[in-house]
């Protein structure tokens, strides 16, 4: 729906979607100090109060897709389909793999923070569960940020660029992050979030100009490996440090970024088409 509703650039589409989310959880650590600390787990129930007024708004917006639907026959159009240069299946089937990866790579190394951040600024540097909740919450806020900025320079310069800038520019300060003081860790965290989220707009986009009128597909594929990942890394990677410790996940982990080398074998695209704005008559 975010594609559909795009005027043609997808990657800003594409980014409001995601800030969405980015925003949400983000503001997750902020509510976890300053309501659920407080006030116990009780509270929590009443955070279904904003799940129930998107709710409301996703239907409004799903009536408003069926009927759009009906008026749109034809599945490919001509600007997504000239996006790419004429690929065989094979180069399709090999860089949709190449995605994949990368998408591995940069959800796996984010639930690393995401999931043990305040553990490792408690554990290392003696902060408080609320303090360190203050941490998390900066780093979120980055990756939301990180998502804005990803898809409309996707669309400036190319989904291609800002992929392989993203993940493997990120590199150096992952490679960091362990070694380095407090003040250190909460900026290195924020450059990390803002390098790395900007990533994920840029590969959906990407992605689905691979595979022109598989826009659906795609992003279930790609939001559901996200998600999976996510959710297996974590289990992973909290039973790791149990077997060694969390100053050790965050050395192994720093290492996930050079997986974007594999980004040097995506094919180049086509210089993105902006629709000119037309005049009003």
């Amino acid at each position: 729906m975010a594609r559909l509703a795009s005027g043609g650039q997808h990657g800003l589409a594409q980014s409001v979607f995601q800030v969405g989310g980015n925003f949400g959880t983000a503001l997750g650590p902020l509510l976890a100090a300053f309501v659920v600390l407080p006030y116990g787990q009780g509270s929590v129930a009443w955070f279904s109060i904003v799940a129930l007024i998107g709710m409301i708004m996703l239907a409004g917006i799903g009536s408003w897709y069926g009927k759009t639907l009906k008026f749109n026959t034809r599945s490919v159009r001509p600007s997504e389909s000239e996006a790419i240069h004429e690929l065989t299946h094979g180069k399709v089937r090999k860089s949709v793999a190449i995605l994949m990866a990368l998408t591995f790579s940069k959800d796996f190394y984010l639930v690393s923070i995401t999931s043990f951040y305040t553990f490792y600024l408690i554990h290392t540097f003696g902060l408080s569960v609320q303090n360190a909740q203050l941490y998390l919450f900066l780093f979120l806020f980055s990756v939301a940020a990180g998502t804005v900025i990803g898809g409309p320079i996707g669309d400036r310069i190319g989904t291609r660029r800002v992929i392989w800038w993203s993940i493997l520019g990120v590199l150096p300060f992952t490679l960091a992050l362990p070694y380095v003081g407090l003040l250190g860790t909460a900026i290195l965290s924020v450059i990390i979030g803002l390098i790395l989220a900007s990533a994920h707009p840029a590969i959906i986009v990407y992605a689905q100009s691979l595979i022109p009128g598989r826009v659906g597909m795609v992003a279930g594929l790609f939001f559901g490996l996200a998600f999976g990942v996510a959710g297996i890394g974590a289990a992973f990677l909290g039973w790791l440090a149990d077997k060694t410790s969390i100053g050790f996940v965050y050395h192994v982990c720093a290492f996930l970024p050079a997986i974007g080398l594999l980004a040097a074998f995506l094919p180049e695209m086509a210089k993105p088409k902006i629709p000119a704005k037309r005049g009003k008559r």
